[in-house]
């Protein structure tokens, strides 16, 4: 399930989602279905002036869900926000893979979710501002693209790719070899510079 709130960047699962349900290149299948989750279901509009619609709300986790996606953005420290925590502690609790990226992180910081694991965002210094009191984690702080421990996966708003191919190596959505292919493509495209 990825979440979406008003303001949501764009990009930042653009690769991961298509990667889930069409496959890793073209030609593969994918092995998931993606559901978008907003607050209330209503449409939310991204960054970029895209209207989504989403397939439901944000009260409960499918039964058949595979792992959890918070898309970063704008509204992360919105009213709305907060109905996210009880879906991340749930995931958590059922062994689903997390993945925040961009602002998401901060907000998983504010609730505590990233004291014990190793992580990344988009500064330690943004961590500490949104977590206050309630995020100890300075210490497992890393400065890289992506990094993923103990079920959460999480990313800094440039680490779009490699958010992508670790949320895929949590999930197992393929080989670590056909996931790392995926990623070079994308990240090289047909000529490598």
């Amino acid at each position: 399930m990825i979440v979406l709130l008003d303001a949501f960047a764009d990009w930042e699962a653009a690769f991961l989602a298509p990667a889930l349900r069409e496959g890793l290149m073209p030609g593969c299948e994918g092995r998931f279905e993606t559901l978008y989750a907003a607050p209330q279901g209503r449409t939310v509009r991204s960054l970029g002036g895209l209207s989504v619609v989403p397939d439901c709300d944000l009260a409960a986790l499918p039964d058949d869900c595979a792992g959890l996606i918070l898309t970063g953005g704008m509204s992360w420290r919105s009213p709305e926000a907060e109905q996210v925590a009880p879906l991340v502690a749930r995931a958590l609790e059922r062994g689903l893979p997390v993945g925040a990226i961009c602002n998401a992180t901060l907000f998983l910081a504010a609730h505590g979710f990233l004291n014990t694991v190793r992580h990344t965002g988009n500064t330690v210094r943004l961590m500490k501002e949104w977590g206050g009191e309630r995020y100890t984690g300075e210490s497992r702080y890393e400065e890289r693209q992506a990094v993923s421990d103990g079920g959460i996966v999480t990313a800094n708003g440039t680490g779009y790719l490699e958010f992508t191919r670790a949320y895929l190596l949590a999930l197992g959505a393929d080989t670590p070899e056909a996931i790392e292919t995926s990623y070079r493509f994308n990240k090289q495209g047909f000529y490598p510079n």
